[in-house]
């Protein structure tokens, strides 16, 4: 397990905040499952997202269409899920019995 230093990362993205950002969003986006590319061990997803901005593995483009991607993956998973709740709501609907107002003959 190699140490990163922010010189490191530095050397890859000169600006400090946009390296904040950087770390930020790629180890939100290890958070939420995406594949690192480094070797994982007990460090957390900052660590990692930083291995890899320091290693030259990630970089600003590659991390929007990462984003881009999970966004994507994102909405098909909600779509599949609306609609296995509509089938679901139709065979429950279907197999409902109807009842009808009884209406009195008083008048």
């Amino acid at each position: 397990m190699a140490r990163v230093t922010v010189e490191d990362c530095l050397a890859k993205v000169p600006n400090r905040f946009e390296l904040v950002l950087m770390a930020a969003r790629r180890a939100r986006q290890i958070e939420q499952g995406a594949e690192p590319l480094v070797p994982m061990g007990k460090e957390k997803p900052v660590v990692i997202a930083l291995r890899e901005i320091g290693e030259g593995k990630i970089d600003e483009a590659q991390i929007n269409e990462i984003q881009a991607n999970m966004v994507v993956l994102r909405s098909q998973i909600s779509e599949a899920e609306i609609r296995a709740e509509l089938a679901q709501f139709a065979d429950e609907s279907e197999g409902a019995v109807r009842r009808t107002p009884v209406s009195s003959d008083e008048g």
